[in-house]
């Protein structure tokens, strides 16, 4: 009978053991699944901000567009004024 015991008490110790293992993966699967969540969140974040970036670096590259293009009409006009501007001085000196 005492044998009978020992081996009880060994097996008890073991499931002892084995629960408060198990009990340990769960609290760690918890704190990995609400690590993993929270992952999710930042990349999902991270991606509507690079959306958002994309976006206007492309506004901003459709800006510069528009300002080189006006910048080089208003000197394209400026350097037809001053050249109506000379021959108009030097028609003014051959009259």
């Amino acid at each position: 009978m005492t044998i009978y015991m020992n081996s009880l008490d060994e097996k008890e110790k073991k499931l002892t053991s084995a629960l408060e293992k198990l009990k340990n993966i769960k609290i760690n699967d918890a704190n990995e699944n609400e690590l993993v969540s929270e992952l999710k969140n930042k990349k999902n974040q991270l991606e509507i901000e690079k959306t958002e970036l994309e976006e206007k670096y492309q506004n901003l590259q459709k800006e510069h567009e528009q300002l080189s293009q006006k910048l080089s009409d208003f000197e394209k006009k400026d350097l037809d004024g001053k050249k109506k501007l000379e021959n108009g001085l030097h028609e003014g000196k051959n009259a």
